[in-house]
């Protein structure tokens, strides 16, 4: 690599240990939450220049780790939550200089199934305005850039929680998935995403009154195992009885999967050669593991993009003339971004199309489902394109331009969270100048339990790379 990486691994409390091997040596008391608290808090002061963290909460941290008792699987384990989500006595700001700072009164429910883990929060990171866009880049604050080089983005709009957890300063982060904004960050920033299925966890307030609730809450994560004990420790918190059970995914499954692979998106444009051979590297092993492999399509019209999009433009529009009434820490539109304004005016020269668009997108999860038919996964790219620089999908690019650079690069993750279904990023390819390439496997409505096993598969053949063995 001809540039410098960003990390703070370093030789202290927290070492180089995933969550869950934190989580060990804290429940046998090799070290204590408050050094590995403190450990934390140094690698975050470390990474200021990453941009990652809007808000800390670094004392009362201290005086968690101090003085009382951690609950659940993750106890003492320090994280970070993305600030989308409420917390008592903080602010949610949803990356928007048009919200104000007024505290809180009470914790989401999302946030309880989080906090149930025993995690120690440190605070909360960055997204770009209510992750509208792939890249987490502000108008009214720098960039959040991506630790493997900084003069990349990170990915959006989970990008703070990547780029913190891939340089060292937690080993896991909460992020949330409203169109790939778990799976985007995690293939820019070389870590496992996973966008569970609809209603697998807690669903947000928000998420209750869409007519179509496209996010799903999860966590970026170094390995595998960390991801599937965050699921499975949440599935004891909250279980969706209309969904069969993850479990305690703890290792590759026996079963011989059905692949079907898609390197190109349904709406026809190409995928660039560094991440198609990523996805040809990956086809390979997978057939060197005994899994079929043959090309497939995923059954949606082209029009799906024109869909969906609108529907985002929907949620812009929405939010930008009853943003007084949605945010009770305070709303002034004067502060909105230029791609927020953007898609409400996209949104109201064309929201006579609405009824069309609903229609089509709630078809969607049955569309899908009939490729699993035949395969048990799909595999795809993440993204169209390899990470781009700081400024392509920023605040200040022109909408139109904007947009088209947008739909270009985000092209098959949309899908799932149409669908409602499931689908992992996995760190399985990089460019020749070391940046992290994401591939996606895509599963059935529920079955995260397949996307896990074939997961850990993977990571026992190939290991992930990690910044500080670059």
């Amino acid at each position: 690599m001809t540039h410098s990486p960003l990390h703070a691994y370093r030789d202290d409390a927290l070492g180089d240990s995933d969550a869950t091997e934190l989580a060990r040596r804290l429940r046998q008391r090799e070290i204590s939450p408050a050094d590995v608290t403190d450990a934390a808090i140094a690698r975050l002061e470390a990474l200021r220049p990453l941009n990652g963290l809007v808000m800390e909460t670094f004392e009362a941290a201290r005086q968690r780790a101090q003085n009382k008792p951690f609950n659940g699987f993750f106890s003492g384990v320090p994280s970070l939550i993305k600030d989308n989500i409420d917390l008592r006595g903080l602010p949610t700001r949803h990356g928007s200089a048009a919200l104000g700072s007024k505290p809180l009164p009470r914790t989401s429910g999302l946030a309880k199934q989080y906090l149930a883990q025993g995690f120690n929060l440190l605070g909360k990171t960055t997204l770009p305005a209510f992750g509208f866009t792939a890249s987490t880049e502000m108008a009214h604050q720098p960039p959040t850039r991506n630790p493997w080089h900084p003069d990349f983005s990170a990915g959006g709009s989970s990008g703070g929680s990547a780029a913190l957890v891939a340089a060292g300063a937690v080993p896991i982060a909460h992020g949330n998935d409203g169109g790939g904004s778990i799976r985007i960050p995690a293939a820019c920033c070389g870590l496992v995403g996973l966008k569970c299925t609809r209603g697998r966890l807690v669903t947000q307030e928000a998420g209750k009154i869409l007519p179509v609730n496209i996010v799903s809450d999860g966590v970026l994560t170094r390995t595998v195992r960390d991801t599937a004990n965050f699921f499975a420790e949440a599935e004891r918190y909250y279980r969706n009885k209309s969904l069969p059970p993850i479990g305690h995914v703890t290792g590759p499954g026996q079963r011989r999967l059905r692949v079907g692979v898609m390197v190109d998106s349904i709406a026809g444009d190409p995928t660039c050669p560094q991440t198609r051979s990523a996805i040809d590297a990956t086809t390979q092993q997978l057939a060197a593991l005994g899994h079929h492999v043959e090309e497939a399509r995923i059954d949606l019209p082209q029009r799906f993009v024109e869909d969906f999009l609108l529907y985002w433009a929907m949620l812009a529009f929405f939010v930008s003339r009853t943003g007084k009434a949605l945010f009770r820490q305070g709303f002034d539109a004067r502060g909105l971004d230029p791609l927020t304004q953007g898609l409400a005016r996209y949104y109201q020269a064309r929201f006579l199309k609405t009824p069309g668009m609903l229609r089509q997108l709630k078809q969607s999860q049955q569309r899908y489902a009939r490729v699993f038919q035949r395969y048990d996964v799909m595999l795809t790219p993440v993204l169209a394109h390899t990470t781009p620089t700081l400024g392509h999908l920023g605040a200040d690019v022109p909408f139109d331009t904007q947009l088209e650079r947008l739909l270009r690069y985000t092209t098959f993750t949309p899908a799932n969270n149409a669908a409602g279904s499931p689908a992992i990023s996995l760190p399985l390819g990089q460019t020749p100048t070391g940046l992290p390439i994401g591939v996606q496997f895509s599963g059935r409505h529920g079955d995260e339990r397949t996307l896990l096993e074939l997961a850990f598969e993977l990571e026992a053949a190939q290991p992930f790379r990690r910044l500080d063995q670059s």
